[in-house]
This record gives structure tokens, C-alpha cells and sequence, in this order.
């Protein structure tokens, strides 16, 4: 199921900017959506793991169903079969996404330009054609711009060519051929979040 609602209020919902671009600051409209909202709500534990949970998939856009297999089902999963912590795992694997790995990569300004990129098939994977933003990419595995896409204004002015970003350490972005080598596993401590990740796979313990 796509995920159809306004980003904006997914932001106002959670107080933060969750996908970056200035159209999405918060500051600009600092109520949380919703006729009735009283503000300064004292929630209950339950509530703050709930909240902390909302936050953490909608920084990836993802429905609740994709969101709770990842974290109950595949991550929990790899973590017991490889003497892994739950919430490395869980982290790991949200990373993985082809989708989340083009917008480290910066060749998207957002989750959901990267989403949309991919799924119209703009990227190969591993030379062949590969349009699914959920495929969970492997270290070794090489994503790379098709070649008639090359010279698309879309990506001259994508921001791996307009700004001075940071590549993640664990992709190696060649950005004259638009190619992603997946060097390594992501690497929590490189990742900068708001949630705690502890407390997203407490939360489905307790649910």
C-alpha cells in the first residue's frame, strides 16, 4: 500500500523535519494536525514508545505493516542467527533498502523522490534492470544510474553535484558515472537519529 499522506503534517505530528528540505521545517507551523489538539499532552510510557515508533518509520515512509515485518520478523530474525543486538539489526536492514541506499548516496533530495526514481527504473542492480525500492541491496552489490539518464537535469542538479555532502562509509559513490558500490553493512554509529532504537523494538515486545 503506498503511503498517500501529507508530509507536511507527518512532520507537524512528530515536531521534527523528517525529510530534510526547508518546505518541511516544522517552525514554520509548530501545532500538531487535528481539530482538537490541546497541546502540551503529558503522555503515558506506552504513549512516548508509541510516539518514538512513529517517528522512526516515518523517517523511512513506510506503512505500518512493512515497518512491523522489518523490525518483528527479518530483523529479529538475522539478530538471533548472527549473535546481532535486535535494534543493529533492525537499523541495518532499514538501511538497506535500494530506496534508503540511493538517498545516503545523494542522488535524491528525499525518501520519496528516491522511491519514485527507483521504482520508474531509473537504476540498475548489478547491471540488470531493477525497479523494487524494498529489495534489501548485499555488501558487493553495485547500483548504478542507467546511461541515457546520465545527462537528465534530474540529476545534474541532484545533490551529490550541488553540494559538499557526506558519504556514508560503507558506500563508495562515484558521482561522474552515478555508480554505488555497497562496501559494508551500515554502521549505527554513522547514522544520526532522534529515536531510540531500543525502545522501537520495546515497543513491539509490548504490543
Amino acid at each position: 500500500m503506498k503511503y498517500t499522506w501529507p508530509k507536511f503534517k507527518l512532520c507537524r505530528r512528530e515536531g521534527v523535519n523528517l525529510f530534510w528540505p526547508a518546505k518541511y521545517d516544522v517552525r514554520k507551523r509548530r501545532t500538531v494536525p487535528g481539530q482538537h489538539w490541546a497541546g502540551n499532552v503529558r503522555y503515558s510510557e506506552y504513549g512516548k514508545l508509541l510516539r518514538n515508533k512513529q517517528l522512526f518509520k516515518r523517517m523511512y515512509l513506510l506503512t505500518e505493516k512493512t515497518f512491523k515485518r522489518i523490525v518483528t520478523k527479518i530483523s529479529s530474525t538475522y539478530a538471533k542467527n548472527h549473535s546481532m543486538a535486535h535494534d543493529k539489526a533492525m537499523l541495518q536492514f532499514l538501511e538497506r533498502r535500494m530506496d534508503v541506499i540511493v538517498l545516503r548516496a545523494w542522488f535524491a533530495h528525499t525518501i520519496m523522490q528516491a522511491r519514485q526514481i527507483v521504482n520508474h527504473g531509473h537504476f540498475l542492480l548489478n547491471d540488470k534492470k531493477h525497479n523494487v525500492p524494498s529489495t534489501f541491496v548485499k555488501v558487493w552489490d553495485k547500483i548504478s544510474l542507467k546511461q541515457k539518464l546520465q545527462s537528465s537535469p534530474l540529476y545534474s542538479i541532484a545533490p551529490i553535484n550541488e553540494w559538499n555532502v557526506q558519504i556514508p562509509a560503507w558506500l563508495k559513490v562515484n558521482k561522474k558515472t552515478f555508480e554505488i558500490e555497497i562496501l559494508d553493512l551500515p554502521n549505527p554509529e554513522e547514522i544520526n537519529t532522534p529515536v531510540d532504537l531500543l525502545k522501537v523494538v520495546e515497543y513491539y515486545a509490548r504490543a
